[in-house]
């Protein structure tokens, strides 16, 4: 018997088998398929073992770093935020309405509620509120003000938990390239850090079309509207300056910001607490540093 003969007893018949072309085709369907379903699971599968990442361990915090952390952390309770209003009388009704006329920051100057800020801050304000780090608000009194040096003091009567008096430095020994740090209330976002350096010092800072401070401490820390009479810091943690102006011709920050020297502020503050010096008066006596040839004016009573 025949091989033929043999199939066709059996029942069987042999066919064409696929060829490498027709396994290729058949490949490429297949990973067609498998690529649509892929692409089909994936959000099923990414949503299925969605969970947190693990935290990777950071180690400790640079000396530097705990080193700012820790002057915030104790001088930033010590910070303000100044608000003022002024007054305004309806052309028709005359009546009168407060409104809301500006804000800027301050600073904690002694235990008996001193707050020391920069004079045009306060500058033609009918009142102003003080605002501490807790969020108690106090009407604040003005006790004197300088506008030859851009100083002011209030006095807020804080009844409890009253905050510190920020630590006093000096300014004569200063050098450039010192570390530097402001706290305050720029855009009205309190209790802001930045930092930067000593750029210069005693440069001459005009505040306005009759007087100029000088001595002034310039550096790179950012100062933008609303640090104004908020505290520069040194390493240390001490007052070194009180935030005054920037130099920026678009009215933002632009690296070039100005401090009343510490000194000086020494030597106004007290004077005017003390509530002795009248028009014409000299701040300080002969021997008292870079301030004794400088007049103030000082005002009592109520900014209201």
């Amino acid at each position: 018997m025949s091989f033929e003969e043999t199939s066709i007893c059996s029942g069987r018949r042999s066919g064409p088998r696929p060829g490498p072309r027709a396994w290729i085709v058949l490949t490429v369907l297949v990973g067609l398929v498998a690529v649509q379903l892929a692409s089909l699971l994936d959000p099923f599968l990414v949503r299925l073992n969605a969970e947190p990442r693990a935290v990777t361990a950071r180690g400790s915090l640079a000396a530097e770093e705990r080193s700012t952390i820790g002057i915030f952390d104790a001088v930033s309770p010590s910070v303000v935020f100044l608000t003022t209003t002024g007054r305004i009388v309806h052309p028709r009704t005359r009546n009168v309405a407060e409104v809301a006329r500006g804000a800027g920051s301050g600073f904690v100057w002694d235990e008996f509620g001193h707050v020391v800020t920069n004079y045009h801050v306060i500058a033609g304000a009918e009142g102003a509120d003080v605002r501490l780090a807790d969020g108690r608000t106090y009407a604040a009194r003005l006790v004197g003000a300088s506008p030859e040096h851009d100083l002011a003091v209030l006095r807020i009567r804080v009844p409890f938990a009253s905050p510190p008096p920020v630590p006093v430095g000096t300014s004569g020994d200063l050098r450039v390239g010192q570390s530097v740090l402001a706290i305050g209330n720029p855009f009205g976002l309190d209790h802001t850090l930045t930092t930067g350096v000593i750029s210069a010092l005693d440069r001459s800072v005009p505040i306005s079309r009759r007087h100029t401070v000088g001595g002034a401490i310039q550096t790179d820390a950012a100062i933008n509207p609303g640090n104004s009479g908020g505290p520069l810091l040194d390493s240390a943690g001490r007052l070194i300056g009180v935030n005054t102006a920037i130099y920026s011709p678009s009215g933002a920050y632009a690296g070039i910001g100005f401090a009343v020297p510490v000194d000086t502020v020494n030597a106004v503050v007290p004077a005017l607490i003390a509530g002795s010096q009248r028009r014409g008066e000299p701040v300080a006596r002969r021997g008292d540093g870079p301030t004794s040839s400088r007049r103030v004016v000082a005002r009592h009573g109520d900014i209201r």
